[in-house]
């Protein structure tokens, strides 16, 4: 069976986390939400409708041989009653609640014809109706969701690869059985993993450093780094090749992101590439206890969350200078430095330079060279096509500006 993702008219909802990539790349729990629905339907392969100005830097993939394809809005993230319902599709109908498509299974030719043309056709096909299922409709369902979904996919890794981890023996475990640690991961001594509350995923080459103290549910990803004396909280995800220290609680961190140095942040998303400087803190409680409210990406309209705690939303390659404080309810948009010791505006554009009291726009060219500069350090070339799409960012930032 062919899998293929697209993306529905709430795309927007989820910027800035998706101006530079496509929904089912976005993490949530351990995995992407693409690789949530390939374990979950046994799948190897995948196709996607990617947007014109992500075209190089995301693939659309191949269907494999004339098999029918399972459409999958990416906003949805599988359970075993979706997954049921997915599987039981018959081919040229759809899966519906109200007026949204779930899922749908089309013949391969119909389905590369989808691909080619940029968006599916689903007025075609025989709706099935379905109950509501779980899914994404705000960003900051990726907060309120995490620690379920790490829970949840705690059930595609629990592997014993013990043997292949370095682990110290003076390492302090909690529940053992719900701890799983990924073959070249290394847990040093005076480590705390204390699995009652919550299962603790420990990835490939992850590391541990003397003295870090994990309270589940927690993910570790692959070739992520906990410095030493962290304090990581439960519902948090660390991504790969994170590095991660201080104080975290409830935060998803997206690839090759660092916190590395002490300081708080609590109930946020973190993009790829992010940097916080030395002392950042990040607020997630108003004084007042009231709702945090956030800004709409498009808009700038505020919306209550209905939540009492909510950090920041910061998009791919932004970064704080040291001893930066960001109120409750930030969005960030891609690369923007925050370099004021005062609270900055909770709404900022892509390719913003924050002083105080002082926006200034980011230069595409420097932006650039410091991408270049970061990534070179994780052995990962700036393609053009990568420089494309930012520079078609930071023109449409300037625009909206």
């Amino acid at each position: 069976m062919n899998l293929c993702f697209y993306e529905d008219e709430k795309l927007t909802d989820f910027h800035p986390l998706t101006l530079s990539r496509p929904i089912d790349d976005l993490r949530i729990g351990i995995f992407t939400i693409r690789q949530k629905w390939l374990y979950s339907l046994q799948a190897d392969s995948f196709a996607r409708i990617v947007r014109p100005d992500l075209r190089g830097v995301f693939e659309s993939g191949d269907l494999a041989g004339e098999e029918d394809c399972l459409w999958i809005n990416a906003r949805y993230l599988p359970s075993e009653a979706l997954v049921r319902e997915v599987r039981a599709l018959d081919t040229g109908t759809c899966l519906q609640v109200n007026s949204t498509v779930i899922a749908a299974r089309v013949d391969a030719q119909t389905s590369q014809k989808w691909i080619e043309n940029g968006s599916p056709a689903f007025n075609t096909l025989l709706v099935v109706e379905s109950q509501p299922f779980p899914c994404l409709r705000f960003l900051w369902d990726f907060i309120r969701l995490n620690g379920r979904e790490i829970v949840r996919d705690f059930q595609f890794v629990r592997s014993a690869n013990d043997g292949a981890a370095s682990i110290s023996e003076r390492v302090a475990f909690e529940r053992r059985e719900q701890i799983t640690i990924e073959k070249g991961a290394t847990i040093e001594a005076g480590c705390v993993l204390d699995a009652r509350k919550g299962p603790i995923y420990i990835g490939e080459e992850a590391t541990l450093m003397a003295g870090a103290l994990l309270r589940g549910p927690i993910a570790v990803c692959e070739g992520a780094t906990v410095k030493a004396g962290a304090k990581i909280y439960g519902d948090t995800t660390v991504g790969p090749v994170c590095k991660v220290g201080g104080e975290v609680d409830s935060t998803i961190f997206h690839s090759y992101s660092n916190k590395a140095h002490h300081g708080y942040i609590g109930h946020s998303v973190v993009g790829q590439w992010c940097n916080f400087g030395a002392g950042t803190t990040v607020s997630n409680l108003k004084t007042n206890y009231s709702n945090v409210r956030v800004h709409h990406w498009e808009n700038g309209e505020e919306q209550d969350t209905g939540l009492q705690f909510v950090g920041m939303i910061m998009g791919d390659h932004s970064k704080t200078a040291i001893n930066a404080v960001i109120n409750s309810g930030t969005v960030t948009g891609v690369c923007c430095n925050i370099l004021s010791r005062d609270f900055p505006p909770k709404y900022i554009r892509s390719f913003s330079w924050v002083g105080s009291n002082v926006i200034q726009p980011y230069k595409i060219d420097k932006a650039l060279d410091a991408m270049g500069f970061m990534m070179a350090r994780r052995e990962i070339e700036l393609s053009e096509d990568y420089k494309e799409m930012m520079r078609y960012l930071f023109k449409e930032s300037r625009q909206a500006g």
